[in-house]
């Protein structure tokens, strides 16, 4: 029996010796600079009897995020994280580049100069016939508004205080509201000394009824500061001077300035006059806010209508809202019924159903279909 010879496995070959070159994989922590690697040997044997530990690496430092800022040789993650601060050349350079982009994206508009537009073609019919229907003067508007709650033996001061009081009040309120809140403060003392004395918590009680009546209280105290530092206990005299004050808008100024000083520099449109001339479709697409409709009709109507046209149209528009049997009794006695109840449609009246709540269907039948004259006679016979 032949012995076998064993084979033995060749020794394994010795590790390479000298500075191994660094992997480009670590050469951006330097910026591509080989660092000075150190060789450890540590005494750890495998299985197959080879120690690899000898090809363990250490570097210099143990942590590259341990660097100091004084270390000369920066990091690339010292650069990553260090904060950019751009030139103030290419600062302004930005600032151009986005007053230019935002000009051509938002054009500037154009102000309406008054007089220039084309009135529409049956602005007068309308309008006379709204006179007509506002003749009685019977709306909230006509016994609760900024004019009509002013107690006027107090002297000029007073008066012209108490208009821009009201109408700082009316502001997303309604005018019997706004009447019994003046008529609180009248019975408190309503003039500008009074009102500064006054403090903010028994003000807010006496206007409690109003809408936002803790900005309100506010605005009406700054407002009597003012008032008593720079126009010697009056009120600005003229609208631009009225919409420094806090809280006064341009409807109010105009407004203001109308009662108070009898002079019109602009109409005061509020929102439920907004809505029904762009009803009437006397203003185009574009006014789609009051302040852009006031534009529009300052560019067509008269001025001498511009005074007048907010109690007569905020009234009507309050007894179509609120009083809507009277004001269609109003349309059909009117010396033109069919136009005065087509003008309540276009207003968003639905007479139909009016008549039919209050049993006037018999009288709107016959307005619609007989003769003015003979409707009016008829009605007038009546009673």
């Amino acid at each position: 029996m032949t012995k076998r010879k064993m084979i033995t496995s060749p020794d394994p070959p010795p590790p390479p010796t000298g500075r191994r070159r660094r992997s480009p994989r670590f050469q951006h922590l330097d910026g591509g600079v080989d660092q000075h690697v150190s060789v450890t040997k540590r005494s750890s044997s495998s299985r197959s009897g080879m120690d690899f530990s000898m090809y363990a690496y250490k570097p210099d430092h143990e942590d590259i995020t341990s660097l100091s800022a004084e270390d000369p040789k920066k990091t690339l993650l010292e650069k990553v994280d260090a904060p950019k601060t751009p030139s103030p050349q290419k600062e302004e350079e930005k600032k151009k580049k986005e007053v230019v982009k935002r000009k051509k994206s938002t054009p500037r508009r154009t102000r309406i100069v008054p007089g220039s537009l084309k009135p529409p073609a049956d602005w007068m019919d309308v309008y006379s016939l709204v006179e007509e229907l506002r003749a009685d003067r019977s709306a909230p508007v006509d016994s609760d508004g900024a004019a009509a709650v002013i107690e006027r033996d107090r002297g000029m001061k007073v008066f012209r205080f108490q208009v821009l009081i009201a109408l700082m009040l009316s502001s997303q309120t309604k005018d019997a509201v706004v009447g019994d809140a003046m008529r609180k403060l009248q019975k408190h003392g309503l003039d500008v000394e009074n009102i500064r004395a006054t403090s903010d918590k028994e003000l807010n009680d006496l206007i409690y009824s109003v809408g936002f009546r803790n900005n309100k209280t506010k605005f009406i105290k700054q407002s009597a500061e003012i008032m008593l530092s720079d126009y010697n206990g009056d009120i600005p005299p003229t609208a631009e001077k009225l919409m420094e004050l806090p809280g006064v808008g341009p409807k109010m100024a105009y407004i203001v300035e109308h009662i108070a000083w009898g002079n019109v520099s602009g109409i005061g449109v509020d929102v439920h006059m907004h809505r029904m001339f762009n009803q009437l479709k006397w203003v185009d697409s574009t006014a789609s806010t009051p302040e852009k409709t006031r534009e529009q009709l300052e560019g067509w109507l008269p001025k001498e209508k511009w005074g007048e046209i907010n109690t007569l149209w905020v009234g009507l528009g309050q007894e179509v809202q609120q009083q809507k049997e009277k004001v269609l009794l109003k349309a059909i006695k009117s010396s033109r019924p069919k136009d005065a109840i087509k003008l309540l449609k276009r207003l968003g009246m639905n007479c139909k159903s009016v008549a039919k709540k209050y049993g006037l269907e018999s009288l709107l039948e016959d307005a619609m279909s007989k003769e003015n004259v003979s409707i009016l006679n008829e009605i007038n016979n009546a009673e």
